[in-house]
């Protein structure tokens, strides 16, 4: 049996060179004072290579929404690995877990989203809802209508494809699929767009913008729509109220399908195991969801869709022509199951609805510091925006990285936060108690008052 070696952290770092990081500067890497070794968790935290305790302000990556080490999650991983350790989901084969699992997401997501597909990440689960609805309108004989509506700011995945959808920031220098496909709409941001605008005003603005869209493109040559309930990576942007509604609404009346890309505010983070519904009023066509799925435990992502769109792509001779060789792991649907239960048992969502208010009051007392612009977000979703004058919004340069020296200043004391340019974000596991809250507002600010002394 294959015993695993603990490394030091030079042992570590000698073999990381070989490995390629998501979304970093691969040159910065090549210092290896640059990089942190992660090497335990428990809880809410998670131990480096030298030994500290870190905070997981980031839940992983807006992932570990169940907190660390749970037992339940490890055992029923364990038990499916010993009884089937694997098997496909292709031609008219299934298993238990995934088929447990399928019943239970379409009897929490809300509508005649009965239908689920697995995959095993968010960039997968988006690009199949787009493969199924270009397939189900070949199946309707409108194979022109094929475009996607996405918006400046989004983030929907990293595939060839996810990437075309997702804001061109993003793609700044990389090639996309399907460009021409793709047609992103205004960014509902109000601090840098709105203008003095109430939200109502705003709004109207935005939906006008769609509108717009539908004219110039035709209505006749618009697949869908697809929009984060908050936008995430794209900065923590949050609608003006209404707007899911309102687009919905549009959608609807152009025959154009609503996909809700639900990978990370999904089980738990605003406070329900989906959002769409009850945090904003909306049953979409289609919800695309992963991470909190399986809280990390294990890879895997769902593309849930509506009984409408299954009797199309369903009806005799149509083939699905789509699949993924670890599409439904009984592994992955197994560690679903387990997470689920544990989000269920504990009361997690319910009680994100009080402490992820402080959380997010906690940090919105921010503002007070001076170069604290803006901080948005709902429950465990916050960003903080840092600014070179509150008055007039100016930015940092991106040379300065303000956002970086804050989350590099905030790790020193304790807390793993994502720098994002000049924006700073927070999603951590969603357990957190009210005397973590605090230790984390105090670490930013401490933080965010030593990088502005160096300023």
């Amino acid at each position: 049996m294959n015993k695993i070696t603990k490394l030091n952290t030079d042992d570590i770092l000698t073999k990381d060179a070989h490995l390629i990081q998501s979304f970093a500067d691969l040159d910065g890497l090549k210092q290896v004072a640059s990089r942190t070794a992660i090497v335990a968790a428990k809880g809410a935290y998670v131990t480096d290579s030298e030994g500290n305790d870190l905070i997981d302000g980031i839940g992983g990556l807006w992932c570990v929404n169940v907190g660390h080490g749970h037992t339940e999650i490890i055992a029923a991983i364990t038990e499916q690995l010993k009884t089937l350790d694997y098997y496909s989901t292709f031609y008219n084969f299934t298993h238990p877990a995934a088929a447990r699992l399928a019943e239970k997401i379409t009897q929490l997501a809300p509508g005649n989203l009965n239908r689920v597909y697995f995959a095993n990440s968010g960039s997968v689960a988006n690009d199949t809802a787009i493969r199924m609805l270009h397939h189900y309108n070949n199946r309707l004989g409108r194979p022109n209508k094929k475009k996607i509506l996405s918006r400046i700011g989004a983030y929907h995945g990293s595939t060839h494809l996810a990437m075309a959808m997702t804001t061109p920031a993003y793609s700044e220098g990389w090639d996309t699929a399907a460009e021409n496909l793709v047609h992103h709409l205004r960014a509902p941001y109000a601090y840098r767009e709105a203008d003095g605008m109430t939200d109502a005003e705003f709004l109207d603005v935005l939906a006008e913008d769609m509108l717009g869209a539908i004219h110039n493109i035709g209505a006749e040559n618009i697949a869908t729509f697809i929009a984060e309930p908050i936008m995430g990576a794209g900065g923590i942007l949050v609608a003006p109220d209404g707007y899911h509604k309102r687009m919905r609404q549009i959608t609807q009346d152009h025959d154009i399908k609503y996909i809700s890309d639900e990978v990370v505010t999904a089980f738990g983070r605003l406070g329900h195991m989906f959002a769409s519904k009850d945090v904003f009023g909306i049953e979409p066509d289609i919800i695309t969801t992963a991470k909190g799925l399986t809280s990390g435990y294990q890879p895997l992502s769902a593309t849930i869709i509506s009984d409408e769109i299954y009797d199309v792509i369903s009806e005799p001779g149509a083939m699905f022509y789509h699949g993924m060789t670890y599409s439904g792991h009984p592994a992955a649907a197994a560690a679903a199951l387990a997470n689920i239960e544990v989000l269920e048992s504990n009361k997690i969502p319910e009680n994100v609805r009080t402490t992820g208010k402080i959380f997010e009051n906690a940090l919105r007392g921010l503002t007070d510091l001076d170069i604290v612009g803006e901080v948005r977000g709902s429950h465990f979703m916050m960003g903080i925006e840092f600014v070179k004058d509150k008055a007039t919004k100016e930015a940092y340069s991106d040379e300065i990285n303000v956002g970086l020296r804050v989350a590099q200043e905030a790790q020193k004391r304790g807390l793993i936060a994502r720098p994002l340019g000049n924006i700073l974000i927070l999603s951590p596991t969603l357990i957190m108690d009210e005397k973590q809250i605090a230790q984390i507002e105090v670490i930013l600010r401490e933080s965010i008052k030593a990088v502005t002394a160096e300023l």
